[in-house]
Protein backbone atom coordinates (compact mmCIF):
# COMPACT_ATOMS: atom_id res chain seq x y z
CA UNK A 1 0.00 0.00 0.00
CA UNK A 2 1.28 3.50 -1.21
CA UNK A 3 1.85 5.44 1.66
CA UNK A 4 1.00 9.30 1.52
CA UNK A 5 2.66 12.33 3.25
CA UNK A 6 1.55 13.83 6.37
CA UNK A 7 0.34 17.19 5.83
CA UNK A 8 0.58 20.61 7.63
CA UNK A 9 -2.51 21.55 9.10
CA UNK A 10 -1.24 24.72 10.91
CA UNK A 11 0.89 27.52 10.30
CA UNK A 12 1.09 28.55 14.19
CA UNK A 13 4.82 27.19 15.09
CA UNK A 14 6.32 27.21 11.62
CA UNK A 15 9.61 28.82 11.56
CA UNK A 16 11.33 31.53 9.56
CA UNK A 17 14.84 30.89 9.15
CA UNK A 18 15.59 27.64 10.59
CA UNK A 19 15.68 24.20 8.44
CA UNK A 20 12.46 21.99 9.36
CA UNK A 21 10.81 19.29 7.21
CA UNK A 22 7.77 20.15 4.70
CA UNK A 23 5.24 17.99 6.89
CA UNK A 24 6.56 14.51 8.85
CA UNK A 25 8.94 13.87 11.48
CA UNK A 26 12.60 15.39 11.76
CA UNK A 27 15.35 14.42 14.08
CA UNK A 28 19.57 14.70 14.22
CA UNK A 29 21.16 16.55 11.42
CA UNK A 30 23.11 13.67 8.55
CA UNK A 31 25.23 13.91 6.02
CA UNK A 32 26.32 18.07 6.58
CA UNK A 33 28.79 18.55 3.79
CA UNK A 34 29.77 20.48 0.56
CA UNK A 35 29.51 19.48 -3.15
CA UNK A 36 29.54 20.95 -6.17
CA UNK A 37 28.83 24.09 -5.02
CA UNK A 38 26.53 23.76 -2.53
CA UNK A 39 26.17 22.89 1.35
CA UNK A 40 24.08 19.51 1.35
CA UNK A 41 22.31 18.70 5.44
CA UNK A 42 20.34 15.32 5.43
CA UNK A 43 18.11 14.61 8.45
CA UNK A 44 16.39 11.81 9.97
CA UNK A 45 12.92 11.92 8.59
CA UNK A 46 9.47 10.16 8.54
CA UNK A 47 7.46 11.57 6.42
CA UNK A 48 4.19 9.91 7.04
CA UNK A 49 3.38 10.79 10.45
CA UNK A 50 4.41 13.94 12.72
CA UNK A 51 5.96 10.99 14.93
CA UNK A 52 9.63 8.99 15.02
CA UNK A 53 8.93 6.50 12.61
CA UNK A 54 10.91 4.03 10.47
CA UNK A 55 13.60 6.40 9.11
CA UNK A 56 14.59 8.02 6.01
CA UNK A 57 16.71 10.60 5.11
CA UNK A 58 15.21 13.95 4.10
CA UNK A 59 17.60 16.60 2.38
CA UNK A 60 18.23 20.37 2.19
CA UNK A 61 20.83 21.87 0.43
CA UNK A 62 21.59 26.19 0.24
CA UNK A 63 24.13 28.17 -1.35
CA UNK A 64 24.99 30.10 1.84
CA UNK A 65 23.98 27.88 5.30
CA UNK A 66 20.73 30.18 5.71
CA UNK A 67 18.46 29.59 2.59
CA UNK A 68 17.61 25.76 2.40
CA UNK A 69 15.54 24.05 -0.44
CA UNK A 70 13.88 20.79 0.46
CA UNK A 71 15.32 17.82 -2.52
CA UNK A 72 13.88 14.46 -2.69
CA UNK A 73 14.17 11.94 -0.13
CA UNK A 74 17.68 10.58 -0.24
CA UNK A 75 17.13 7.26 1.50
CA UNK A 76 14.73 4.98 1.83
CA UNK A 77 14.46 1.74 4.23
CA UNK A 78 14.47 -1.04 2.45
CA UNK A 79 12.19 -3.03 4.48
CA UNK A 80 9.45 -0.27 5.87
CA UNK A 81 9.70 -1.91 9.03
CA UNK A 82 13.87 -1.15 9.59
CA UNK A 83 15.64 2.77 8.95
CA UNK A 84 18.04 4.24 7.15
CA UNK A 85 19.90 5.96 10.71
CA UNK A 86 22.17 8.67 11.28
CA UNK A 87 25.63 9.13 9.72
CA UNK A 88 27.46 11.38 7.44
CA UNK A 89 28.85 12.28 4.04
CA UNK A 90 32.07 12.69 2.12
CA UNK A 91 33.48 14.15 -1.05
CA UNK A 92 35.19 11.48 -3.27
CA UNK A 93 36.13 10.51 -7.06
CA UNK A 94 33.59 13.08 -7.87
CA UNK A 95 30.68 11.83 -6.52
CA UNK A 96 28.90 12.49 -3.02
CA UNK A 97 28.86 9.08 -1.08
CA UNK A 98 26.57 8.90 2.42
CA UNK A 99 27.49 6.69 4.56
CA UNK A 100 24.98 5.18 6.99
CA UNK A 101 23.95 2.97 9.73
CA UNK A 102 20.87 0.16 8.46
CA UNK A 103 19.08 -0.50 11.61
CA UNK A 104 16.99 -4.34 11.23
CA UNK A 105 14.38 -5.20 12.94
CA UNK A 106 14.64 -9.19 13.57
CA UNK A 107 11.70 -9.03 16.19
CA UNK A 108 9.59 -6.62 16.57
CA UNK A 109 7.94 -8.12 19.77
CA UNK A 110 10.77 -9.02 21.65
CA UNK A 111 12.37 -5.22 20.29
CA UNK A 112 15.59 -7.81 18.85
CA UNK A 113 17.49 -5.63 16.41
CA UNK A 114 20.92 -5.08 14.60
CA UNK A 115 22.61 -2.18 13.00
CA UNK A 116 25.45 -2.43 10.50
CA UNK A 117 27.33 0.81 8.41
CA UNK A 118 26.04 1.09 4.53
CA UNK A 119 27.31 3.50 1.71
CA UNK A 120 25.04 5.01 -1.27
CA UNK A 121 26.47 7.99 -3.43
CA UNK A 122 25.35 10.44 -6.15
CA UNK A 123 26.96 12.20 -8.79
CA UNK A 124 24.36 15.20 -9.37
CA UNK A 125 24.08 15.48 -5.30
CA UNK A 126 20.28 15.16 -5.38
CA UNK A 127 19.73 11.21 -6.52
CA UNK A 128 21.16 8.30 -4.28
CA UNK A 129 22.12 5.10 -5.38
CA UNK A 130 22.79 2.58 -2.26
CA UNK A 131 26.05 0.68 -2.94
CA UNK A 132 25.52 -2.91 -4.30
CA UNK A 133 27.82 -4.37 -1.97
CA UNK A 134 26.63 -3.12 1.34
CA UNK A 135 27.06 -3.53 4.67
CA UNK A 136 30.69 -1.85 4.41
CA UNK A 137 31.16 -3.08 8.10
CA UNK A 138 28.29 -6.15 8.81
CA UNK A 139 28.49 -6.20 12.41
CA UNK A 140 30.25 -4.59 15.41
CA UNK A 141 33.58 -6.32 17.30
CA UNK A 142 32.43 -8.54 19.12
CA UNK A 143 33.15 -6.66 22.70
CA UNK A 144 30.26 -4.49 21.44
CA UNK A 145 26.67 -4.82 21.19
CA UNK A 146 25.04 -5.31 18.11
CA UNK A 147 21.84 -3.09 18.22
CA UNK A 148 23.55 -0.13 19.66
CA UNK A 149 26.24 0.42 16.63
CA UNK A 150 25.61 3.61 14.59
CA UNK A 151 25.92 6.99 13.59
CA UNK A 152 29.11 6.56 11.74
CA UNK A 153 31.22 9.85 10.94
CA UNK A 154 33.88 9.76 7.98
CA UNK A 155 36.54 11.99 6.95
CA UNK A 156 39.30 12.04 5.00
CA UNK A 157 42.96 12.08 6.21
CA UNK A 158 45.96 11.97 3.67
CA UNK A 159 44.95 9.27 1.73
CA UNK A 160 42.93 7.69 4.10
CA UNK A 161 39.38 7.67 5.09
CA UNK A 162 38.83 7.48 8.98
CA UNK A 163 35.21 6.65 10.75
CA UNK A 164 33.95 6.60 14.01
CA UNK A 165 30.84 5.28 15.47
CA UNK A 166 29.16 5.56 18.07
CA UNK A 167 28.41 2.00 20.31
CA UNK A 168 28.19 0.35 23.51
CA UNK A 169 29.95 -2.56 25.18
CA UNK A 170 28.79 -5.85 26.62
CA UNK A 171 29.18 -4.32 30.11
CA UNK A 172 26.81 -1.44 29.16
CA UNK A 173 29.50 1.65 29.00
CA UNK A 174 29.59 3.99 26.00
CA UNK A 175 31.95 3.87 23.51
CA UNK A 176 33.50 5.47 20.21
CA UNK A 177 35.11 3.22 17.90
CA UNK A 178 38.01 4.01 15.20
CA UNK A 179 38.03 2.38 11.84
CA UNK A 180 40.30 3.29 8.32
CA UNK A 181 40.15 2.25 4.89
CA UNK A 182 41.32 3.69 1.56
CA UNK A 183 38.40 3.99 -0.46
CA UNK A 184 35.30 3.92 1.68
CA UNK A 185 34.47 0.00 0.79
CA UNK A 186 36.49 -1.88 3.00
CA UNK A 187 37.33 -1.18 6.73
CA UNK A 188 39.89 -2.52 9.25
CA UNK A 189 38.57 -2.07 13.03
CA UNK A 190 41.62 0.30 14.90
CA UNK A 191 40.26 0.17 18.36
CA UNK A 192 38.57 2.34 20.80
CA UNK A 193 39.05 6.48 20.63
CA UNK A 194 37.31 6.38 24.16
CA UNK A 195 34.98 5.39 26.62
CA UNK A 196 32.79 6.20 29.49
CA UNK A 197 34.04 5.44 32.92
CA UNK A 198 30.80 4.85 34.60
CA UNK A 199 27.12 5.15 33.75
CA UNK A 200 26.20 7.92 35.80
CA UNK A 201 29.55 10.09 34.98
CA UNK A 202 29.69 9.35 31.32
CA UNK A 203 26.52 7.55 29.84
CA UNK A 204 25.79 3.85 28.53
CA UNK A 205 25.35 4.87 24.47
CA UNK A 206 27.53 7.52 22.91
CA UNK A 207 25.58 8.31 20.28
CA UNK A 208 26.03 11.14 16.83
CA UNK A 209 30.10 10.91 17.48
CA UNK A 210 32.58 13.61 15.81
CA UNK A 211 36.05 13.33 15.71
CA UNK A 212 38.49 16.28 14.60
CA UNK A 213 40.98 18.67 15.23
CA UNK A 214 40.31 22.65 16.28
CA UNK A 215 43.23 24.39 16.67
CA UNK A 216 45.72 21.90 18.06
CA UNK A 217 43.83 20.19 20.27
CA UNK A 218 41.29 17.22 19.25
CA UNK A 219 37.77 17.06 20.12
CA UNK A 220 35.41 14.43 20.73
CA UNK A 221 31.90 15.61 20.31
CA UNK A 222 28.86 13.21 21.34
CA UNK A 223 25.40 12.81 22.35
CA UNK A 224 25.80 10.34 25.89
CA UNK A 225 22.96 8.57 26.98
CA UNK A 226 22.28 7.86 30.69
CA UNK A 227 24.21 10.36 32.14
CA UNK A 228 23.15 11.41 35.80
CA UNK A 229 21.81 14.79 36.45
CA UNK A 230 23.61 16.60 39.32
CA UNK A 231 21.71 19.65 40.40
CA UNK A 232 22.72 22.21 37.43
CA UNK A 233 24.37 19.58 34.79
CA UNK A 234 22.90 17.27 32.57
CA UNK A 235 19.51 17.70 33.09
CA UNK A 236 18.11 17.01 29.89
CA UNK A 237 17.08 13.17 29.12
CA UNK A 238 20.16 13.24 27.01
CA UNK A 239 22.89 15.26 26.78
CA UNK A 240 25.25 16.48 24.02
CA UNK A 241 28.84 17.80 25.06
CA UNK A 242 32.44 16.90 24.41
CA UNK A 243 36.10 16.49 25.41
CA UNK A 244 39.14 18.03 24.61
CA UNK A 245 42.00 16.16 25.03
CA UNK A 246 45.18 14.59 22.52
CA UNK A 247 45.41 11.69 20.29
CA UNK A 248 48.16 9.55 19.65
CA UNK A 249 48.16 7.97 16.15
CA UNK A 250 51.09 5.70 17.25
CA UNK A 251 49.20 4.27 20.11
CA UNK A 252 45.71 5.50 19.05
CA UNK A 253 44.86 6.48 22.38
CA UNK A 254 43.06 9.68 23.29
CA UNK A 255 44.34 11.30 26.51
CA UNK A 256 41.10 13.75 27.11
CA UNK A 257 39.47 15.75 29.90
CA UNK A 258 35.98 15.89 31.63
CA UNK A 259 32.55 15.67 29.68
CA UNK A 260 31.73 19.52 29.02
CA UNK A 261 28.09 20.09 27.82
CA UNK A 262 27.73 21.54 24.75
CA UNK A 263 24.47 23.51 24.86
CA UNK A 264 23.10 25.33 28.02
CA UNK A 265 19.28 24.85 27.25
CA UNK A 266 16.49 22.69 27.38
CA UNK A 267 16.79 21.85 22.90
CA UNK A 268 19.63 20.49 21.57
CA UNK A 269 20.71 17.03 20.46
CA UNK A 270 23.11 15.30 17.96
CA UNK A 271 25.44 17.35 16.32
CA UNK A 272 26.74 17.37 12.67
CA UNK A 273 30.03 19.52 11.63
CA UNK A 274 31.33 19.98 8.26
CA UNK A 275 34.92 21.75 7.24
CA UNK A 276 33.82 24.46 5.05
CA UNK A 277 35.65 25.57 2.09
CA UNK A 278 37.10 28.36 3.77
CA UNK A 279 38.51 26.15 6.87
CA UNK A 280 35.84 26.97 9.09
CA UNK A 281 34.42 24.45 11.53
CA UNK A 282 30.86 24.66 11.32
CA UNK A 283 28.13 22.63 13.29
CA UNK A 284 24.25 22.48 13.14
CA UNK A 285 21.97 20.51 15.51
CA UNK A 286 18.74 18.89 16.32
CA UNK A 287 16.81 21.80 17.68
CA UNK A 288 14.99 19.55 20.55
CA UNK A 289 15.62 16.80 22.74
CA UNK A 290 13.67 13.77 23.52
CA UNK A 291 12.26 15.20 26.87
CA UNK A 292 11.02 17.98 24.62
CA UNK A 293 7.13 19.11 24.79
CA UNK A 294 7.44 19.53 20.82
CA UNK A 295 4.41 21.45 20.65
CA UNK A 296 4.24 21.67 17.22
CA UNK A 297 3.12 17.71 16.59
CA UNK A 298 -0.50 18.14 16.19
CA UNK A 299 -0.25 20.00 13.20
CA UNK A 300 1.46 17.71 11.04
CA UNK A 301 5.22 18.23 12.02
CA UNK A 302 8.34 17.99 14.22
CA UNK A 303 11.70 18.96 14.46
CA UNK A 304 14.12 21.72 13.57
CA UNK A 305 17.76 22.15 13.05
CA UNK A 306 19.54 25.34 14.74
CA UNK A 307 21.34 27.83 13.29
CA UNK A 308 24.64 27.13 11.87
CA UNK A 309 27.33 27.71 14.40
CA UNK A 310 31.35 28.21 14.00
CA UNK A 311 33.30 26.25 16.35
CA UNK A 312 36.52 27.77 18.00
CA UNK A 313 38.06 26.96 20.84
CA UNK A 314 39.72 28.84 23.89
CA UNK A 315 40.40 27.87 27.35
CA UNK A 316 39.66 23.93 26.51
CA UNK A 317 36.00 25.49 25.89
CA UNK A 318 34.21 25.50 22.65
CA UNK A 319 32.63 28.87 21.76
CA UNK A 320 29.89 28.67 19.15
CA UNK A 321 29.16 31.62 17.40
CA UNK A 322 25.88 31.77 14.11
CA UNK A 323 28.01 31.53 10.75
CA UNK A 324 28.75 35.03 9.62
CA UNK A 325 25.82 34.08 6.50
CA UNK A 326 23.56 34.97 9.42
CA UNK A 327 23.61 38.70 8.75
CA UNK A 328 22.35 38.41 5.25
CA UNK A 329 18.64 37.63 7.89
CA UNK A 330 18.60 41.23 8.69
CA UNK A 331 15.91 43.00 7.17
CA UNK A 332 15.92 46.30 8.81
CA UNK A 333 17.18 47.83 12.09
CA UNK A 334 14.70 48.77 14.58
CA UNK A 335 16.33 49.91 17.61
CA UNK A 336 20.32 50.99 18.13
CA UNK A 337 20.25 53.06 21.86
CA UNK A 338 21.83 53.05 24.79
CA UNK A 339 19.61 51.56 27.88
CA UNK A 340 19.99 53.27 31.28
CA UNK A 341 16.45 53.49 31.75
CA UNK A 342 13.58 50.13 32.49
CA UNK A 343 12.13 49.43 28.83
CA UNK A 344 10.00 47.36 27.36
CA UNK A 345 9.49 47.23 23.59
CA UNK A 346 7.49 44.94 21.55
CA UNK A 347 9.35 42.57 18.79
CA UNK A 348 8.82 40.30 16.12
CA UNK A 349 8.48 36.89 16.42
CA UNK A 350 11.83 37.02 13.85
CA UNK A 351 14.18 38.84 15.75
CA UNK A 352 17.59 39.47 16.88
CA UNK A 353 18.76 41.03 20.03
CA UNK A 354 22.11 42.22 20.93
CA UNK A 355 22.49 43.55 23.95
CA UNK A 356 26.18 44.37 25.01
CA UNK A 357 25.87 45.19 29.43
CA UNK A 358 28.42 47.62 31.07
CA UNK A 359 30.04 45.30 33.49
CA UNK A 360 28.84 41.50 34.96
CA UNK A 361 24.84 42.72 36.60
CA UNK A 362 23.48 40.49 38.71
CA UNK A 363 19.49 39.87 39.75
CA UNK A 364 17.15 39.81 36.26
CA UNK A 365 19.37 40.84 33.41
CA UNK A 366 16.08 40.44 30.81
CA UNK A 367 12.79 38.88 29.77
CA UNK A 368 11.13 37.81 26.61
CA UNK A 369 7.66 36.62 26.93
CA UNK A 370 4.30 37.27 24.91
CA UNK A 371 0.74 37.92 26.16
CA UNK A 372 0.37 34.37 26.54
CA UNK A 373 3.13 34.43 28.98
CA UNK A 374 5.11 32.30 26.28
CA UNK A 375 9.04 33.16 26.80
CA UNK A 376 11.61 32.78 28.98
CA UNK A 377 13.82 35.18 31.71
CA UNK A 378 17.55 35.29 32.41
CA UNK A 379 19.06 36.38 35.86
CA UNK A 380 22.61 35.84 36.97
CA UNK A 381 24.20 35.93 40.53
CA UNK A 382 27.54 35.21 41.98
CA UNK A 383 28.99 38.46 41.15
CA UNK A 384 27.37 38.10 37.84
CA UNK A 385 29.01 34.84 36.53
CA UNK A 386 25.93 31.83 37.04
CA UNK A 387 23.38 32.60 34.62
CA UNK A 388 19.92 30.91 35.49
CA UNK A 389 17.30 30.40 32.48
CA UNK A 390 13.66 29.90 33.33
CA UNK A 391 11.13 29.03 30.73
CA UNK A 392 7.86 30.54 31.72
CA UNK A 393 6.11 27.50 30.22
CA UNK A 394 8.30 25.24 33.10
CA UNK A 395 9.53 27.65 35.87
CA UNK A 396 10.49 24.85 37.91
CA UNK A 397 12.97 23.27 35.29
CA UNK A 398 15.90 26.16 34.75
CA UNK A 399 18.67 25.59 32.97
CA UNK A 400 22.27 27.06 34.60
CA UNK A 401 25.93 28.03 33.39
CA UNK A 402 28.54 29.55 34.39
CA UNK A 403 30.72 31.95 32.97
CA UNK A 404 34.47 32.06 32.43
CA UNK A 405 36.25 33.52 35.88
CA UNK A 406 37.93 36.08 33.95
CA UNK A 407 34.87 37.26 32.36
CA UNK A 408 34.49 41.20 32.65
CA UNK A 409 31.83 41.36 30.44
CA UNK A 410 28.20 40.14 29.53
CA UNK A 411 27.10 40.22 25.95
CA UNK A 412 23.67 38.76 24.99
CA UNK A 413 23.22 38.01 21.04
CA UNK A 414 19.61 36.37 20.91
CA UNK A 415 17.78 34.92 17.62
CA UNK A 416 14.29 34.76 18.13
CA UNK A 417 12.45 33.05 15.41
CA UNK A 418 8.54 31.80 15.33
CA UNK A 419 8.47 28.89 17.81
CA UNK A 420 12.83 29.00 19.66
CA UNK A 421 15.29 31.48 20.55
CA UNK A 422 19.05 31.03 20.74
CA UNK A 423 20.92 32.88 23.27
CA UNK A 424 24.76 32.93 22.32
CA UNK A 425 26.31 34.15 25.56
CA UNK A 426 29.88 36.34 25.42
CA UNK A 427 30.59 35.27 21.65
CA UNK A 428 29.19 31.84 22.08
CA UNK A 429 31.35 31.18 25.20
CA UNK A 430 27.65 29.75 26.59
CA UNK A 431 24.79 28.95 24.72
CA UNK A 432 21.23 28.47 25.47
CA UNK A 433 18.99 26.69 22.84
CA UNK A 434 15.17 26.34 23.59
CA UNK A 435 12.18 25.82 21.56
CA UNK A 436 9.53 28.81 22.87
CA UNK A 437 6.42 28.68 21.01
CA UNK A 438 5.33 32.16 20.60
CA UNK A 439 1.65 32.72 20.16
CA UNK A 440 1.87 36.23 19.72
CA UNK A 441 5.00 39.56 19.41
CA UNK A 442 7.29 39.24 22.42
CA UNK A 443 7.87 42.20 24.52
CA UNK A 444 11.17 42.61 25.60
CA UNK A 445 11.79 44.02 29.21
CA UNK A 446 14.61 45.46 30.91
CA UNK A 447 14.58 47.03 33.95
CA UNK A 448 17.94 48.36 36.24
CA UNK A 449 20.55 46.75 33.34
CA UNK A 450 22.65 49.48 31.64
CA UNK A 451 24.25 48.82 28.21
CA UNK A 452 23.45 48.86 24.08
CA UNK A 453 20.73 47.75 22.86
CA UNK A 454 20.43 46.50 19.05
CA UNK A 455 17.16 44.64 18.12
CA UNK A 456 17.06 43.56 14.07
CA UNK A 457 14.05 42.51 11.75
CA UNK A 458 14.74 39.44 10.43
CA UNK A 459 13.54 37.39 7.21
CA UNK A 460 10.66 35.29 7.97
CA UNK A 461 10.69 32.67 4.64
CA UNK A 462 14.55 30.94 4.02
CA UNK A 463 12.98 27.70 2.97
CA UNK A 464 11.56 26.65 -0.21
CA UNK A 465 9.92 23.31 -0.93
Amino acid sequence: MTQTPIKVTNQRYRLGYHLMPASGWMNDPNGFSYFKGYYHLFYQYYPYASEWGPMHWGHARSKDLIHWETLPVALKPTRPQDGCFSGSAVVYQDKLWLIYTGHHVLDAEKDINCQDQNLAYSTDGIHFEKYAGNPIIAHAPEEESSADFRDPKVWQEDDHFKMVVGSRDQAGLGRVLLYDSQDLKHWEYEGTVSGAKSVDEEGFMWECPDFFRLNGQDILLTSPQGIKATKEQFLNQHNTGYFVGQYSTADKQFERGSFTELDNGHDLYATQTLVAPDGRRVMVAWMNAWDSPMTEKPDGWCGAITLPRELTIKNNRLYQHPVAEALSLREAEVINQEVAEPLNCSLSRHTEVKLDLNGLPTGTILKLADKNNAGFSIEADQDGRHLILTRNSDPENKRYAVLDATDEKLSLQIFIDSSSAEIFVNDGEVVFTERIYWQDKPVLSLNGTTGHLQVFELSAQTNSY
